[in-house]
Order: structure tokens, then sequence, then C-alpha cells
């Protein structure tokens, strides 16, 4: 298949608003299934672990290879839950264009816009899709000022819908002046009915308006008064697309099959190749500050992006990539440009959902799965030896929860680190630590349902019955101020001792990172032990000071100190700055971070008090309400995660089960003083019970 006719796309949108089973007729209507696979049936294709076929929901993106209309589409069906929010950066990194879907009776909800600043962030081109028409309550002209409204979208409807709810029975494509009526499996292209002409005309002659702006013949005929072919009008408003310029609205109802070929008419027509997308630019591994660009081209240097690790019981670990120049064959030795190891490529699988063909080479554009990739991990760049370039990696949301876990038995101890191990290498969003005060495993994760998943997937895929704590909050600590400290670390008591003396300050800094700076002049310390002063100081901001979690947001200055000819050493060093750094920690005010939650809360009028003023016990504030539909609000605020553990149970009872909620992590901010006080006594208290 020509590179030009190859479309990468993703399906994005807020949880339930239909993606998997858009996907799913996608794959009936393109050939790829023969059966209509339903999500609340848990036979759907692409929701193919266990997990997702239980709980009717996707957790992890699935990647499936189609045909339409002489062109290859890659579809991935992402997660709309905010816990896996991982899988949907990942994917929108390396796909060329979104397919953003929108239900039509809730409009933009809380992921929606999530996922919309994600494809934003990566500025990939988007449509967008309004399902479930035929659902009570569906208004497709009100979610279009919605995502004018919140999302900035810059929507312009192509199609208009014929009917609504129960009424609705076809679409009209404004674009073609064609009109379209379903029935079961079937579409019947019919004359556009006499009351939806005007309007058909109407939102032609506003794409023409819209497009006019960026290409000059549509704007020529325009200003003429004459009529824009539809091809013309299709070429410029793909333009439109690709630039970000505008976001074509089309509409529907997967589960009753209706616009869905429609809608992969537009992914061909409006979405991008990889060609449209043009060059990808990576920095010179040698010289950061040097930019270097690979054409989408099999003739170019080969350069990939590693995107997802997956640990398939029967052919171990698979690393999917993006091609992004070249051509990759198995048996060819690659670069790992992130950590500078080389890689040799054993087989390479075409992805189908949860079925593999093996394939012998990849080209310009392929998603692709390897098998035997021993260093590589998510946002790792895979390079020609000879071309090595780095390309952007993949943002990674830092976690908001813990739980403490420990196997049934000693001798599982090993077999849980394990799994633990293998899990955290598929998903850069969960990780796991080892208190060496408690003795105890810690997994850290975005949010119960994440860390729910995981817990499960233990059991089932693993076969490790892991007792769980009670989940807990992933704190932070920082400093408020700077502070400076001059420490000597001796032991020297005949014979070889040990000698160290660091003069270490310490300030804030805006980025949650750690910076270390040497300011050593003279000699003071010889040059072998400045990276032994910084190795000190990370492993103590791992570690935490004040309650034992990470340091975040410190630069560290080292300003002067001393040394003994034989007495220093790599680990003397490390032991005075890691002191020293202490020191210096506990005078510069230091403060416990917590994570402070964006909600959104769906309520009845009737329910809005007793909402809010559960949310304001809760530390939280409420930032904006506005109308959802008749007779109920959504409500936006911010609230400490510390505070929402059992809120879905409290908000069921305040409204009589009627309101509902989704939060996603915002940002790190200061616990008052007061609160910072109970909160480490409560977890000393805690670690001195479990010792």
């Amino acid at each position: 298949m020509p590179i030009q006719r190859l479309r990468n796309i993703g399906i994005a949108a807020h949880i339930d608003a239909g993606k998997t089973t858009c996907t799913e007729r996608m794959l009936f209507f393109t050939g790829v299934t023969r059966k209509l696979g339903e999500v609340h049936d848990g036979e759907a294709t692409m929701d193919f672990m266990k997990q997702e076929q239980e709980r009717g929901i996707t957790i992890a993106s699935a990647a499936i290879s189609t045909e339409w209309n002489n062109h290859q589409v890659n579809i991935i069906d992402t997660p709309g839950h905010v816990d896996f929010t991982i899988e949907v950066e990942r994917s929108l990194r390396v796909i060329d264009g979104v397919v953003a879907l929108f239900c039509a009776v809730s409009g933009v909800e809380p992921q929606s816009e999530t996922v919309w600043n994600q494809a934003e962030r990566y500025k990939v081109p988007r449509i967008a899709f309004v399902n479930k028409m035929d659902r009570v309550g569906a208004d497709f002209k009100d979610v279009c000022n919605q995502m004018d409204e919140y999302l900035d979208a810059k929507p312009v409807p192509f199609q208009i819908p014929m009917g609504a709810e129960e009424d609705f029975i076809g679409i009209v494509d404004v674009i073609k002046m064609k009109a379209y009526e379903f029935h079961e499996l079937d579409r019947e292209e019919i004359s556009i009915p006499a009351e939806y002409m005007d309007q058909a005309i109407e939102a032609r002659n506003h794409i023409v308006e819209k497009v006019a702006d960026f290409n000059e013949e549509v704007m020529e005929l325009f200003l003429d008064e004459k009529e824009v072919p539809a091809e013309l009008l299709m070429k410029a408003a793909r333009e439109a697309v690709i630039k970000l310029m505008i976001t074509p609205v089309f509409c529907g109802s997967a589960y009753k099959n209706k616009g869905v070929r429609l809608l992969l008419d537009a992914i061909v027509d409006y979405l991008p190749s990889p060609i449209d997308i043009g060059a990808t630019h990576g920095i010179d591994v040698d010289d950061p500050e040097k930019t270097i660009s690979r054409n989408p081209a099999d003739n170019e240097p080969f350069s990939a992006l590693a995107f997802k690790l997956i640990n398939d019981p029967y052919v171990g670990q698979q690393t999917f990539i993006r091609v992004y120049s070249g051509v990759l064959k198995s048996g060819m030795q690659v670069q790992n440009s992130t950590k500078g190891k080389p890689e040799r490529i054993g087989r390479l699988l075409r992805v189908h959902a949860k079925e593999r063909v093996e394939v012998e080479e990849a080209k310009t554009g392929d998603i692709i799965a390897l098998i035997g990739m021993k260093h590589t991990k998510t946002g790792d760049t895979l390079c020609d030896p000879t071309h090595p370039l780095l390309l952007e990696s993949i943002f990674i949301p830092p976690t908001v929860i813990e739980l403490k876990v420990s196997p049934p038995t000693k001798k599982e101890e090993e077999k849980l680190g394990a799994a633990l191990r293998k899990l955290a290498n598929e998903d850069p969003s969960f990780n796991v630590r080892y208190d060496e005060e408690t003795n105890e495993t810690i997994i850290s994760g975005m949010g119960e349902l994440h860390l729910e998943i995981i817990i499960d997937r233990l059991k089932h895929e693993f076969g490790v019955e892991a007792e769980v704590g009670e989940p807990s909050v992933a704190y932070r600590e920082a400093i408020t101020r700077s502070a400076e400290v001059n420490y000597k670390h001796q032991k020297q008591t005949g014979g070889k001792g040990q000698y160290a003396h660091t003069v270490i300050r310490i300030e804030p800094i805006e980025d949650e990172g750690f910076e270390f700076t040497d300011e050593i002049k003279g000699g003071a310390i010889p040059t072998e032990f400045i990276p032994s002063v910084q190795k000190g100081i990370q492993a103590t901001l791992e570690e935490g000071i004040l309650a034992g979690f990470p340091i975040v947001g410190v630069k560290a200055t080292l300003l002067d100190g001393s040394f003994h000819q034989v007495d220093s050493s790599d680990m003397a060093f490390r032991i005075c700055a890691s002191v020293a750094f202490k020191q210096a920690f506990m005078n510069a005010d230091p403060i416990l971070l917590e994570p402070l939650m964006k909600i959104e809360v769906n309520t009845p009028d009737d329910y809005i008090g007793d909402v809010v003023g559960d949310i304001n016990k809760r530390r939280g504030r409420i930032d904006s309400m506005r109308r959802h539909r008749k007779g109920s609000q959504k409500l936006n605020g911010y609230v400490p995660l510390m505070e929402m553990f059992g809120y879905a149970t409290q908000l069921r009872s305040i409204s009589s089960g009627r309101a509902n909620y989704s939060m996603e992590f915002f940002k790190y901010v200061p616990i008052p003083r007061d609160t910072q006080e109970k909160v480490i006594k409560d977890i000393q208290a805690k670690k001195n019970k479990d010792k």
C-alpha cells in the first residue's frame, strides 16, 4: 500500500461515549470481523483482556489494521477512563489523526477535554463524530456549540442529522449534497428531503465560508458567488484539517450501524497520511542543541519510537513501535539511542487486536510489534546506528495513589516481585518501590481502578494472590526556602577510614525535578567525587525525609568542601552529601505536597446545595457551574485526593443515586501546615504499627 494511502488513527473520547462499539462497527464494515462484537456482551474484538470484558470498559489501547476504499487504516482504540490516561497519551504520540467521539446526549465531558488537550499537545489533526444520535436527549447542534465553547475546537458540521432520538432516520452529507437513510445494516441514498434542504444549504455555505479563509480557489468562487465543486471543497477542507484550522463534525449511531461507513469515508478523505504530516524532528545524540529531521520515506535512515510494551504468555515481551522513516527487517541491528545500547530485531508482527501475523519487514508509517527487545522501554527511540537521533519521548503523568502489597507466603515473594516488574515495564504510569524501613512493597498508580486492575492481573495472569493494604495518597516532599549546610563526614580510627567534607546550598525551583550544580573551584574536591555527591543527594530524594515520600522541586549547589588523600572515597562522599542534604532540607522549611484533583460533578438542580456543601467540607472549591441539560448542572472544581476516598458512596447517598462525577490529577499543592502535622503523625503511627 503506498504511504499516501496509509492512515494511522486513534479513537478517543470520554468513558462510555461509544469508542469500542464504533471501532467494532468499522471492523465489521471493512470485513475484518464477520460478527458484530458487543461491549456489553464482553465480545468486543478490541476489548480482549479478561478485565475489560468483565467491566465493559477499555483498559489497554488495542491496535488493529484494516482496509477501506483502497486505503490501509491502522486503528488504535483508546480507553476513556482517566485512570488509564497514559494509554491515550502514548497512542496520541504515534498516530497521525484522531476521531474524537462525543455522546449526543452528554456532549463535552471531563475526559473529552483531557483527550482534546492531549491531542493539542502533540498537534494531532482531528475530526469529530457525535455518537448516540438515537438516544433520548440527543442534540447535535448543542454538542457542536459545546465543542466551540469548551474546547475551542473550531467545529464545522459536514453532516446534519435527519431527526433525532427515536426519529433519527438518516444523515445529510452537506459537501456532496446527498442524503442517506439507514435500515438495519443497509443504507439507501435518497434525495435531500425538502424540510432539510434550507438547513443543508446553510451548512454547506458555512463550510465554504470557513474553508475560503485557507484556500484561494474557494475564496474566488465564494466572492464571485459561484458553486464550489465537492472535490475542490473536500481538498481544501482536508488541508484545513491537517493544519488544525477546523474540526469537521459527523454524526450517527454506532450501535445501530448508522453513519459508520460515512465516518470511514471521512477518515480516508480528511485525516492525514504520514506524508501529509511531514518530517519528524529529533535531536542529535552528540549535540543536543542540534535538530535532525527525517522525512517519511523508505529510503531515509531508519527511525522509530517504542510506545507500548505487552507481556504475552506465549511469545514473551512485545514492543510496539511506530516507524517514522526507513525500513525495518527481522535480523537487523538497530540502536536504542535513548539507552545508548544496540538491539537486534527478532520477529516482526502485524497486530490485529489479540491476533498476530508475522511479517518480513516494516515500512515507513507502519505500527508493528517486535519480539526480542532487551533494553527498549516505552518512549525509547530506535534508529539506524550510523544515523543516530533522539525523538521526543512520551509525557508520563505522576502517580497519585499507593497500595501496600505482600505475597501470601515467603515462597511467593520472588514471584510477586517478577510479576510487578513486568507490569511496571508495560505501564509507565505504574510504579513499584520497596520500603526498607517497613520491609513492604508499595505500588502506586493513577487511581483506585488502575490499582484494582493491577491486583486482578497479578491474580489471573501471574497466579499471585497478593495481600493488599488500604489505598493511601502518594504525597511529595518539597522545600519553601533556601538553606546552606557545611558538613564533614569523618570516621578515622586507625587503618583506612572515611573522610568527606561538603558545603551544599539547596533552594526551591518551579519544576518538579531535581537540578545539581557544581561550583567547586581550585580542586577542593577531586572531579571523580563530584558524581558521588550528586548520587548521594539523589538517593535521599527518592527515600524522602519528612515522611518517606519522594522530594521534588529542588536545586542543589555544591559550593565547597575538602578531601583526604587516603580516606576519601566514593562511598564517603555519598554518605556526606546525603547527611548534608538532610540537614539542609530540615532547615529549609520543608512541606508535604498533596495531589489536587480536578473534579466534575453532574447533578440535578435539586441537589446542588448538598453537593457543593459536601465538596467544601472536603477542603474543595467549586470553580464554575454550567447548565448541562434541562434540570441539571455540571460543577467544576478542585479537591485534595486525600479527602476523596469513599466519595462515590457519599455522592450517591446525597443525590439519591442521580448524580455522578469524574476526577483527574491536576497538580501537587502544599498541604496546610495544621493538616500536615496530623498527616505525618498518622503516617509514622502506621509505619510503627506495620513494623
